[in-house]
């Protein structure tokens, strides 16, 4: 810890007017590589702008402000995935994987009764790429949902993104719906007939039988940091080094702050992140889940409640510093599923997380990958495949660096009877894809 440094501008708390301790990088805080320059970006302008007027600000604030302010956001006009973005995806490396994702929602409506309806909702959808390769898969197994309505619900965010989903899905075969003051922003009709529909927010999505996707997307949700000392959890916040024009630094908030009463009594970790919007969104996940049914498969980089510091910065596929240039790289922070399975309440039952190579593996990615390379002839085709499913499956890889989680229906795992919609049959304890080994009934 460094020497005790300047009172802020703005008061956290009573006591805040006295000092601040500044952060040194070390053991926490590994940010990623720090470039020779920091360019004054509009955001890094407008962060500190707004910290000299009000004072230091909470990390969860940062990232808000940096990757979906509505003026300088780093998600709202950029397009930032791919080869030629900041990272790239699964669903963006291989199809197989959204195939298999989409056998696996076809798998739990065919368990949990054949509902003559459902709702996919992805929250997050990139660039659309994902829920395209699900699609697929509903059409080719239109035999098997040939009586079942569906329709295709996305919680987006960015303009930009927004506009690239519907180029994917639609090619705007039929002219999209438009209105940018409605809850349901633009609505449209996908390649293969199904409605589909934009919104800003989950709350907006339309309650019903409903199967939620969230990829790569609770990473990105707003953390809180906070560091045990001997006085007790201090929160970490960000503000400007008086010591060097244009550049911002870590802090300890001098005294408890409200958002520590996320924290665990029993936590024997000396280093959190908390993201509140993650337990809002699980909250509401399972509300949905277990008033109307359905199921929520969520992947990401994530952790069971062990790791400390994993909040970090891409740009151009390569590690870069989290308070370097802001809005112009991603940022991200490993997901706690302990933190998220506690948010559910015991309202619905969780599973995982478990590495994606074992789900994967579960739900027959070595049979699909034989059958597309007996299929394809061309050696760079070939190529490609194998390369995708090493990239998915090598513990070196993502492998294991990512996890899924499930949030379903008490009933779903235990059997026995629960309310169901009229045309719903009995739904039996049948074993969860990916979670164990993919069976049909």
């Amino acid at each position: 810890m460094s020497a005790l440094v300047r009172s802020p501008v703005g008061p956290l708390c009573a006591a805040a007017r006295a000092v601040i301790p500044s952060i040194r990088r070390g053991k926490y805080f590994s940010s990623g590589n720090e470039p020779a320059e920091n360019p004054v970006t509009p955001m890094l302008r407008h962060l500190m702008y707004k910290i000299k007027s009000t004072g230091p600000i909470t990390v969860a604030e940062y990232m808000k402000e940096v990757l979906t302010n509505p003026a300088k956001g780093y998600y709202v006009y950029r397009d930032m995935l791919g080869e030629k973005g900041d990272f790239i995806t699964s669903p963006e490396i291989s199809q197989i994987f959204g195939e298999l994702l989409g056998i696996w929602f076809i798998s739990e409506w065919m368990a949990t009764g054949k509902s003559i309806a459902f709702q996919l909702v992805e929250l997050g959808p990139g660039k659309g790429t994902l829920v395209g390769d699900i699609l697929r898969v509903f059409s080719q197994l239109g035999s098997v949902l040939k009586n079942c309505d569906i329709s295709i619900h996305l919680v987006e965010v960015s303009q930009k993104l927004s506009e690239i989903q519907a180029l994917t899905l639609t090619e705007e075969k039929v002219p999209l719906e438009r209105n940018a003051g409605s809850p349901v922003y633009m609505k449209g009709v996908t390649k293969s007939g199904i409605p589909i529909s934009w919104y800003r927010d989950l709350q907006d999505v339309p309650k019903g039988y409903s199967f939620y996707l969230a990829h790569e997307f609770f990473d990105v949700l707003p953390v809180h940091k906070f560091q045990k000392t001997p006085q007790g959890w201090r929160e970490v916040f960000i503000d400007v080094d008086p010591q060097v024009s244009d550049k911002l630094r870590f802090v300890l908030a001098p005294c408890a702050t409200p958002a520590a009463a996320f924290i665990q009594h029993d936590e024997t970790r000396d280093h959190v992140e908390v993201s509140p919007d993650a337990g809002v969104i699980i909250q509401e996940l399972s509300q949905r889940i277990a008033l109307t049914g359905g199921a929520a498969l969520i992947a990401d980089y994530g952790h069971d409640g062990t790791k400390t510091d994993t909040l970090r910065g891409f740009c151009g596929h390569k590690l870069h510093d989290v308070l370097i240039a802001p809005g112009t790289a991603d940022l991200t922070a490993d997901v706690d599923f302990s933190y998220l399975r506690r948010m559910a309440q015991g309202k619905v039952a969780s599973l995982g997380p478990i590495k994606q190579q074992t789900f994967l593996k579960n739900m027959g990615i070595d049979v699909r990958l034989k059958v597309l390379l007996d299929k394809s002839d061309e050696p760079s085709m070939r190529q490609q495949l194998l390369h995708g499913y090493d990239m998915l499956m090598n513990p070196e890889k993502m492998g294991e660096r990512f996890n899924f989680f499930a949030l379903l229906p008490h009933q779903r795992l235990h059997g026995g009877r629960h309310q169901m919609n009229a045309c719903q049959s009995k739904p039996s304890a049948f074993p969860v894809a990916g979670f164990s080994e993919l069976a049909w009934q």
